[in-house]
This record gives C-alpha cells, sequence and structure tokens, in this order.
C-alpha cells in the first residue's frame, strides 16, 4: 500500500507539470505558460486523484479486469476525493439520456447545448436538491387580482378616452398660448388662496358690516355695466375691496371712495381707455373731491403692496367654460352665477376657482344640457362633482331670491336681451335636495 501511495503521487506530479523530463540530464522544467484549470481537471478525471484511496474503500483498481483503462468520467462539478470515488464506484452502471433542463448552467467545452450524458443513480441524487419549476400554477386568488388589475385598466383607458384636449384646436393660434397654459392655469391654482381676503376680515372692521359691503358691491356692478367695461375689471375690483378692507380700517362715509377707487385701479390694470377721476366722482353724486380719490388710490396700493396681478374668478371660468364646451347661454348664465356671489360675503370662503367651477355645473344643471360634471371638466377644474355641490347649492338658493329684496343689480343685469335673459330662467331647484 505505501509503493501504491508513492505510485499515486507520482502520477500527480507527473500530471501536473508541462513538458515532462527536461532534455538534458532528466531535470523538470516548469513552462511559461501554465495550463487552464479546465485542462488539469480534464487530466485528473482521466487518471483520477489518490488511486489507492479507491482500492481501500471500494476494493477495485483504475483498470477493468481485461487490463483495459476505464474512459473518462464527464462531470459538471468540482473534482473532489469523494466525487472520484463515488464515480469508480458507478463505471459499469448502466446510463440513460436526459434532457438537459432549461435553467442549468451552460455544459462543459466540446459538449452539446441541448443533451448531456449522466449517470442515472447520480442525476436522481441530484435532481432533487435542485429543483427546476416546469410552469407555474396560478391560484384563484392569483386569478381574481388579474381580472382586476385588467379591469381597472379598462376602465383608465375608458375613462382617457371621455377626456377631451381642449388646446388641440388652438395649436396654430399664438393668442392661446398652448405651449404654457397649462403651466399659467398651475401657478394661478397655487397662488389663488394667498391672492384672497381672509372670510373673516369682517370682524376686524368697527363701523362697516357685510350688508354695507353687498350694497357696495351691488352698486359697482351697476357703474360697472354703464361704463361698458371688460369682465376682468369688475372681478379685480371686487378683489381689490376685499383685500384692502382685510388690512385697512374704514369708516362707512368712506367705504364708497374705496369702491370707486378700486375700479380706478382695476382700470388701469385691465382697461385700454380707462375712466377719468371725473367721471368716478360724477356716478358717485360728487360725493368726493379728486384729490381724495388721489389720496385713496396712493393708501390702497401701498397697502396691497402694488400687488395687482391676482387670479380671479373670472381666469378659472374663460379655462373651465372651455373644458365644458360650453354655448353661449350656458357662458352667460355662469357669469350670472358668478356675479351672485360677488355679492354675498359668505362666499369669500371658497377659492375662485371653485365658484367658476360651480358655476358652470349649476348652470348647466339649470338649462338641464347636463346633470353630471364631466371627466373633461374634472381634469382641467381638479374638482369633482361632489366637491361643488355646497357651493353650487347655494348659487341655487341666490338664483331663487335675486329678483326679490333691494339688490337686485345683477338680476337687473341680466335679464336684457345682450345678456340673453338668463336670469329669468327657473333655477335649479332639484340640486337642493338632499338625496341629490
Amino acid at each position: 500500500m505505501v509503493g501504491s501511495d508513492e505510485n499515486c503521487q507520482g502520477v500527480i506530479m507527473a500530471s501536473n507539470v508541462q513538458g515532462g523530463l527536461g532534455a538534458g540530464g532528466g531535470k523538470v522544467t516548469m513552462g511559461h505558460n501554465r495550463r487552464a484549470l479546465s485542462t488539469i481537471n480534464g487530466n485528473i478525471v482521466e487518471a483520477p486523484a489518490y488511486p489507492c484511496k479507491v482500492h481501500e474503500r471500494n476494493g477495485i483498481t483504475d483498470k477493468s479486469a481485461n487490463g483495459v483503462k476505464n474512459p473518462p468520467i464527464p462531470i459538471h462539478r468540482p473534482v473532489t476525493r469523494k466525487f472520484a470515488a463515488q464515480m469508480a464506484t458507478k463505471l459499469q452502471q448502466p446510463t440513460v439520456e436526459v434532457t438537459k433542463p432549461p435553467v442549468q448552467t451552460a455544459p462543459a467545452k466540446n459538449e452539446s447545448e441541448d443533451r448531456i450524458i449522466i449517470d442515472a443513480e447520480d442525476y436522481k441524487a441530484t435532481s432533487d436538491y435542485d429543483p427546476v419549476p416546469m410552469f407555474v400554477q396560478h391560484t384563484e386568488a392569483m386569478m381574481e387580482e388579474i381580472d382586476r388589475m385588467d379591469a381597472e385598466m379598462e376602465m383608465e383607458d375608458v375613462e382617457e378616452t371621455l377626456i377631451v384636449d381642449i388646446d388641440s384646436a388652438d395649436k396654430k393660434n399664438p393668442l392661446a398660448v398652448v405651449e404654457y397654459i397649462d403651466d399659467m392655469h398651475a401657478y394661478y391654482k397655487k397662488t389663488e388662496s394667498s391672492s384672497c381676503a381672509p372670510p373673516n376680515y369682517m370682524e376686524q372692521q368697527f363701523d362697516i358690516n357685510e350688508r354695507m359691503r353687498a350694497i357696495l358691491i351691488d352698486w359697482l356692478i351697476e357703474v360697472h355695466y354703464k361704463f361698458d367695461l371688460m369682465e376682468e375689471t369688475l372681478y379685480l375690483t371686487v378683489n381689490l375691496i376685499d383685500r384692502f378692507l382685510a388690512v385697512q380700517q374704514v369708516i362707512r362715509k368712506k367705504l364708497q371712495l374705496v369702491g370707486v377707487t378700486a375700479m380706478l385701479l382695476a382700470c388701469k390694470y385691465e382697461e385700454v381707455s380707462v375712466p377719468v377721476v371725473e367721471d368716478l366722482i360724477l356716478i358717485s353724486d360728487k360725493a368726493y373731491t379728486r384729490k381724495e380719490v388721489l389720496e385713496m388710490e396712493k393708501l390702497m396700493i401701498n397697502a396691497l403692496q402694488f400687488n395687482l396681478s391676482v387670479p380671479t374668478a373670472y381666469v378659472f371660468m374663460m379655462r373651465f367654460l372651455k373644458a365644458a364646451q360650453s354655448d353661449k347661454k350656458v357662458e352667460l348664465l355662469s357669469f350670472f352665477m358668478t356675479e351672485l356671489c360677488l355679492v354675498e360675503y359668505e362666499m369669500l370662503r371658497f377659492p375662485p376657482s371653485m365658484l367658476a367651477a360651480a358655476a358652470i355645473f349649476t348652470a348647466q344643471c339649470t338649462l338641464g344640457v347636463l346633470n353630471e360634471w364631466s371627466k373633461t371638466c374634472e381634469k382641467y377644474s381638479h374638482y369633482t362633482r361632489d366637491q361643488l355641490l355646497e357651493c353650487s347649492r347655494l348659487m341655487v338658493s341666490f338664483h331663487q331670491k335675486a329678483a326679490t329684496g333691494k339688490l337686485t343689480g345683477v338680476h337687473r343685469k341680466y335679464s336684457i336681451s345682450k345678456y340673453g335673459f338668463v336670469a329669468k330662467c327657473p333655477p335649479a331647484s332639484f340640486l337642493l335636495e338632499a338625496s341629490f
């Protein structure tokens, strides 16, 4: 056995030294280029390492009974002493062809890419530790989840088809500023809350109240109509009045002066042709002098810190009317609803964008055009139908009493042919029902 060990060591040394014996003197020399690890492993397979150990454990030699050397055994894992001993005991056992599983590592060099020859018992032993799933069986819960996701995707596709690109027809119109109109309204939406007066600012006023404010706004709506001013001017005028009264206490005899001066500032900002100061004094029955108007103008512009660029309900109204694809009558009735809200102090708690969206929704319901808030309107207004209902119901109540009482300026304005007699339309009383 000792001799066998020495022979074994000699075989290993001979198989791992490149070049064999040297030509001169029999000295063993090492080549400069080392063989690849795969080549060394191949030699080890042909002459299994430590054959003496195989003798001791299995009682066989590395040659068959007739003296023929056993053929090399293809393997696909690192060669160890234990593995070499196991393979030596299975040389005479039959082999089977097994189709290579799809998730196996690439075979060694010079072997087939599709099929390999391995020992049957070895395949059985290793397959338990390296299972390869051939298919995935979906459970009922997984199938329900897939169906639910498909249904949601279909609903999203339907909603996208219901949303209209309202700017597609204006891409060649430079005045429509299609390239940045969405950015503009995103900025309006972001800054509208800081551009409005607090809804409770009257609490700090000691000499005026909500009723006086309503009388002033109702009168200014008539002045605005007589001067034939732009719609933007009226909304900015009311905004300037509320913001000024929120930071400055005013006595009641100066309240009308505040309103006239606010309209003068709004005209300078919005109008091409601005009314002269004398015309405003005349319309106020000469209650104030030119000097008083100019002094109030300086006081207001400084109190407001020269900030006249604010998003009013008008800018949102024009955008949402486009999204609603409204006709002229819906447009006129929407403005009627909004101007009714300008007179009411309690409507200051709603942002301008909500006032505009609710006015259009209420006008559509009043005329029977549509009782639902479309997906397109919802996308561009960022309000759902449920969010608009409270504000819309208040507008219906204002519409019901618009022709009664002393403050009827808005009703008279929209009861003429120029505004399509929209004030005479029956209110959408069904919106006041709790179940609606």
